[in-house]
């Protein structure tokens, strides 16, 4: 296979990180952004060949900048990962404060577009690319005590089906993640967050979310790198608009 140009949000940690370590590791090149100017730094001190920019998917300027400046470094762009998010608030709606409610729209679903509005444009003037984002089991499920994150990942699954039919005349394929609970830190947060928002143990919390997968089991960075990666190879060229479950089979989310 060819070296692929590869360009990652919210890649300095977590989701991201685990991408952008298996392409690098295959050889392709690798531009990532994330918010967090410490992980951001991490990356450059042990990944030196890999473009890593701090910048905010929310904010227009500074995704411009970074994303411009890719096209003017590389000139085209093979894989697109929109991944960055947050897990937002959690709490029942009643309780929920919107500026709360804005930051998490905006970060998993405005920064999205932002990737994918230069992602489209500069795919469709070449006539290929792939473009993947990144749901969720809450973008097929409801999600008590977690609407704000249910609401824009269940609107990434719209957005991607949407641009799968707008590019794919074009040769560019469009589809979607749908992560279940992975393991690491940013889960840990959710569950320790979840189980202030219920009064529920953490450990209650941590074995609800096993309790509603059929294989009984978290997910790694690795299992939905292998997905990514596939996604990204000759064997998936005619796989579009699909969103994909990478989570055990998650039966539900309720409680």
């Amino acid at each position: 296979m060819n070296r692929q140009k590869v360009l990652i949000t919210g890649g300095a940690s977590g989701i991201g990180l685990a991408l952008a370590r298996r392409f690098i590791a295959r050889g392709d090149q690798v531009a990532i952004c994330d918010a967090d100017a410490d992980a951001v730094a991490r990356m450059q001190a042990q990944m030196p060949d890999v473009i890593a920019v701090q910048a905010d998917v929310t904010d227009e300027a500074q995704m411009a900048a970074f994303l411009n400046g890719i096209e003017s470094r590389w000139g085209g762009i093979d894989v697109v990962c929109a991944n960055a998010g947050t897990g937002g608030p959690a709490g029942r709606i009643e309780t929920l404060d919107y500026n709360d409610w804005q930051s998490c729209i905006a970060v998993n679903l405005n920064g999205a577009f932002l990737t994918c509005r230069w992602a489209a444009r500069l795919m469709r003037a070449q006539g290929a690319g792939l473009i993947v984002l990144t749901s969720s089991t809450a973008g097929l499920f409801g999600y008590p005590l977690r609407a704000p994150y249910c609401a824009a990942k269940w609107a990434i699954v719209g957005l991607t089906k949407t641009l799968a039919s707008e590019l794919g005349p074009a040769g560019v394929r469009v589809n979607a993640i749908c992560p279940g609970a992975v393991e690491g830190d940013r889960m840990d947060r959710v569950v320790a967050m979840e189980a202030k928002a219920s009064g529920k143990p953490e450990d209650e919390v941590r074995a609800q979310y096993v309790r509603g997968v059929s294989l009984r089991t978290w997910v790694s960075g690795d299992d939905l790198a292998d997905t990514v990666l596939f996604l990204a190879s000759p064997a998936a060229s005619k796989i579009s608009g699909q969103i994909m479950a990478i989570d055990g089979h998650t039966e539900t989310l309720t409680p």
